[in-house]
C-alpha cells in the first residue's frame, strides 16, 4: 500500500462494492436496523457482510462477519489505560486508525467469495467520536 493511496483505493483498488455504512445517535437503531437486514437479505438468499465498526457495542444480536472488538475491546482499553467510556471509545477508535490494515485484510477475504456481498458497516453513535477526531 502507497502511503497516498486513501482507504478506499487500499481496500477495494478497482472492485466495485455496494453497501451502508449506519451512523446516528446512540440508541437510534443502527443495531436493530443492522439486524433486521441481515434477516432481510438470508430470507431473499442475497450476500451480505455485517461488520462491528463499534468496539463498546458487547450486546450484538446480528452475526457479524467483522468485529472490530476483535482488534479493540472498549471495556478491555479502559481497564488497562484507566480512561471512562468517551475516553476509552476515542482511544480504540484512534487504535482502529493506526491498525487499518487489519480491517482491509477481513474485508478483503469477506469479499473474496464468488458473489460480491452487500456491506452493512454498523458504526458506534457516540458524537465525541465525529466532533473531536482529525
Amino acid at each position: 500500500f502507497g502511503p497516498d493511496q486513501s482507504f478506499s483505493e487500499r481496500l477495494l483498488g478497482a472492485m466495485v462494492v455496494f453497501g451502508q455504512l449506519v451512523v446516528g445517535p446512540p440508541g437510534a437503531g443502527k443495531t436493530t436496523y443492522c439486524t433486521g437486514m441481515q434477516q432481510l437479505l438470508g430470507a431473499l438468499k442475497r450476500p451480505r457482510t455485517l461488520i462491528n465498526l463499534d468496539p463498546a457495542n458487547d450486546d450484538l444480536p446480528y452475526d457479524c462477519d467483522i468485529d472490530i472488538r476483535e482488534l479493540v475491546n472498549v471495556e478491555d482499553v479502559m481497564t488497562e489505560l484507566a480512561l471512562g467510556p468517551n475516553g476509552g471509545l476515542v482511544y480504540a477508535m484512534e487504535y482502529i486508525e493506526v491498525n487499518l490494515d487489519w480491517l482491509i485484510t477481513r474485508i478483503r477475504k469477506a469479499m473474496s467469495g464468488s458473489a460480491v456481498p452487500y456491506v452493512f458497516i454498523d458504526c458506534p453513535g457516540q458524537v465525541e467520536l465525529y466532533t473531536h477526531n482529525d
